[in-house]
């Protein structure tokens, strides 16, 4: 372990159960909106701690306030709680017994963080100059589940809120915390193009889509390479082509599916700007018709300054040097839609093990793992974070 780690020392007292609440999510995942055993946990536990201003929301979400002595601000403190539909292949003793269904990113673990901080946190609602609420999310992982936690009132009254990730992108030890964007938007797009078919003897008189197609595809690459800033990271890739019949006949209709990542607003209005002036001089060039269906993803997520100094104070109690620069992902994360209401920041909590290396066992894979003290670094996090802004304030 890093010598620099500080695990809060009542974070320490409470180790075996935050390990133990990890464990048991992970072998009982429950996919988005479909969280009824999960979230019939966390309530129970939270009752068990004391904790009884629970409201229900979302479908298969909850928020609980611990209510502090004094006035003051109100935290939120947000953990997602869905599962991935993958099939996991590793051995480990608690490993899923839903088949086709895994803790593939590390929500389990964001769940027991929390659960931890909001035992020990409760203890000293006494000195708490305001409030904290919990926030248990459901379905980040494609329906947007902050969306609904938001229309049924989950920020009402919340002045900042701050959201840990477990990242195997990092050495555990380390937390990565910046301002500004930290995620990028992530849309997706559908593009059809409808040519002109017939003999493959024969090109003259058709409209072969499958040369629009490949145009097209070559075309969207300098949206990137020549329409934005090379600083500003922003990603256009064409994952999916179907098209055609036979080798000897020219295909009529194409279809592309993609996804274009951005951490800007500018960017973002970028790329569908030139997609749809791209698309309109493919289809004058060739006789085509394109249909663009382009759908807006999560937007970037931006953390507020005063918000990720917050986090790197609190942090640098903890792993001392470790905390600071992230490594970034042009990967999408809901919690930008609570970022877009009230201030607040979303940090990562490095969860990959010393003796492996980052990409050993990436997100979203079937033999995902964590380090285990990552956890307990996330909930010393969470209990220096609301000690710093609501006791020692």
């Amino acid at each position: 372990m890093n010598n620099e780690i500080k695990i809060h020392p009542l974070v320490q007292n409470i180790k075996d159960e935050i390990i133990d609440n990890r464990r048991y999510f992970h072998k009982h995942p429950e996919l988005s909106f479909k969280e009824f055993n999960t979230l019939e946990v966390i309530e129970k536990k939270l009752i068990n701690m004391g904790i009884t201003n629970i409201t229900k929301m979302a479908k298969t979400g909850l928020i609980a306030d611990i209510k502090g002595s004094k006035n003051g601000k109100t935290i939120g403190l947000r953990a997602d709680m869905d599962a991935l539909p993958i099939q996991e292949t590793s051995d480990l003793s608690f490993k899923s017994i839903n088949d086709g269904v895994m803790h593939a990113c590390g929500h389990d673990g964001h769940m027991a963080m929390l659960l931890g901080a909001a035992k020990i946190i409760n203890e000293k609602k006494e000195k708490l100059n305001g409030n904290v609420r919990l926030i248990f999310q459901p379905a980040e992982e494609g329906p947007a589940g902050a969306t609904y936690m938001i229309k049924d009132g989950a920020l009402k009254g919340v002045d900042q809120i701050y959201g840990i990730h477990l990242w195997n992108y990092q050495k555990v030890g380390e937390i990565g915390v910046k301002p500004g964007p930290i995620m990028a938007a992530a849309d997706m797009f559908e593009i059809e193009i409808h040519g002109k078919g017939g003999h493959g003897a024969t090109p003259h008189g058709t409209v072969d889509a499958i040369v629009v197609a490949s145009n097209l595809i070559n075309s969207l690459q300098t949206i990137v390479s020549r329409n934005t800033n090379p600083i500003e990271s922003t990603v256009v890739t064409v994952g999916m082509i179907n098209g055609g019949y036979n080798f000897n006949v020219i295909a009529d209709r194409v279809k592309l599916k993609g996804t274009s990542r951005s951490y800007t607003k500018k960017n973002r209005n970028i790329i569908k700007k030139r997609m749809n002036e791209i698309i309109l001089g493919l289809e004058k060039m060739y006789g085509a018709k394109i249909i663009l269906n382009y759908k807006d993803g999560y937007p970037p997520t931006i953390n507020d300054p005063e918000c990720a100094n917050n986090v790197l104070s609190a942090s640098n109690k903890i792993v001392g040097k470790g905390a600071g620069n992230p490594y970034l992902s042009m990967g999408g994360e809901d919690f930008s839609y609570y970022l877009e209401k009230i201030p607040g920041c979303f940090f990562f909590v490095g969860s990959c093990p010393l003796d492996q290396e980052p990409l050993s066992t990436p997100h979203h894979c079937s033999h995902f793992n964590i380090d285990e003290t990552a956890l307990l670094i996330g909930s010393s996090s969470f209990i220096t974070l609301i000690e710093d802004l609501l006791i020692n304030c």
